[in-house]
């Protein structure tokens, strides 16, 4: 390489990093505004979590800012999470990797495996810290991914439009597919979870505006975080209750999200400001993974296709448990269990652009001595 090339490869590779902190800062508002059901263009500057002051532009640079002002606000000296620098350094790596990938080869495929890449970091950290992935990523991706792979027919391995974007669709519903499968399966084996107490515990319903808590003993989980379908049920054994001055005893609490039903009577829960009493016993209702996995699982075979769909679910799985058996080797079970399965799904997609073809082809020919199908 002569050196003139040698340069402008530099320069272009010191692009795509920071081209990727660029937009890492941008994941970063996404990240905190997406699940507060904030809108990521108003305000248009970046504000302080703690003090909401808006952060002037020289203040706003990424990575170099938190580096400057060692992780606090110049306002008023609130924490900046690490997670702010670690998402920007994080995105630019992945954009100079993502270059380094593709730009001497189908180079076109920059573009899509940059935006699939800031899909996979802002769904992961959403994940991470708030246990749902928005539908403005997880369907807005899939579109994306549905387009480009119309536009751009190399990402499914194509020359021809209309059959790109139909792999593309059929990549989506085969991620979907499976992943549903995986949770309705689920449900049946796992549906149900059944607490006993030796003795009488107190147990509290609040309303509170269009939610609730419910508190049973020192536990307090918030009402809409237990329901994920309007199938439902939760179901207190309850020594006594108290609903609307009524008194029960030796009865059993049927709770639907928006409804509770004791014997033949039943109320709506907007209507009910409190309910109090003592249970011995709840079945609580419970998933073998949340939807927003479902359509993330859509988005990646929107833009990765099907077979990328199957290696992801079994890397992600297998990823899953060798962090289970690890932490539980350590003593501490409770590290991977507060992993949602979101950032399995995302580190095994990243998994498939970089090495995926490659491992799967040496696994099949392993296993069946030929060619991979296509």
């Amino acid at each position: 390489m002569n050196p003139s090339a040698h340069a402008l490869e530099l320069l272009l590779s010191s692009f795509a990093f920071v081209l990727g902190a660029v937009v890492g800062s941008f994941l970063n508002v996404c990240i905190h505004r997406l699940p507060r059901d904030l809108s990521v263009s108003e305000p248009r500057r970046s504000f302080c979590p703690a003090c909401k002051s808006p952060i002037p532009l020289h203040r706003n640079l990424p990575i170099l800012s938190w580096l400057w002002l060692r992780g606090r606000c110049a306002d008023c000296a609130a924490r900046i999470p690490f997670r702010y620098l670690l998402v920007e350094v994080l995105t630019g790596l992945l954009f100079w990797a993502l270059w380094q990938k593709y730009h001497s080869g189908v180079w076109v495929l920059v573009l899509p495996a940059w935006v699939f890449a800031s899909l996979l970091i802002a769904a992961t950290f959403i994940d991470f810290e708030h246990c749902i992935i928005p539908d403005s990523i997880t369907l807005g991706g899939a579109a994306a991914g549905l387009i480009l792979s119309a536009a751009i027919p190399q990402m499914m391995d194509s020359d021809d439009h209309l059959a790109s974007g139909l792999w593309s669709l059929l990549g989506a519903a085969s991620g979907y597919g499976l992943v549903w499968a995986v949770v309705e399966l689920g449900k049946l084996a796992l549906g149900r979870k059944r607490i006993a107490f030796e003795q009488p515990e107190p147990f509290r319903w609040t309303l509170h505006g269009d939610d609730a808590d419910l508190q049973v003993a020192h536990i307090q989980e918030r009402w809409s975080e237990i329901f994920a379908r309007p199938s439902d049920r939760l179901i207190v054994e309850a020594d006594t209750a108290e609903v609307e001055g009524q008194s029960f005893t030796s009865a059993r609490l049927i709770f639907e999200y928006e409804f509770l039903q004791i014997g033949s009577e039943r109320w709506h829960l907007d209507k009910v400001p409190t309910i109090t009493g003592t249970l011995r016993s709840l079945t609580i209702p419970r998933e073998a993974m949340g939807f927003g996995d479902v359509k993330f699982a859509a988005t990646i075979g929107a833009f990765l296709g099907w077979k990328a769909v199957l290696f992801t679910f079994i890397a992600a799985c297998c990823t899953g448990a060798c962090i289970g058996l690890l932490t539980i080797a350590l003593g501490r079970r409770e590290w991977s269990a507060k992993i949602p399965f979101g950032p399995y799904l995302a580190f095994a997609a990243l998994l498939w652009v970089f090495a995926g073809p490659e491992l799967l082809e040496m696994l099949w020919r392993w296993r069946f001595g030929d060619s991979f199908p296509n």
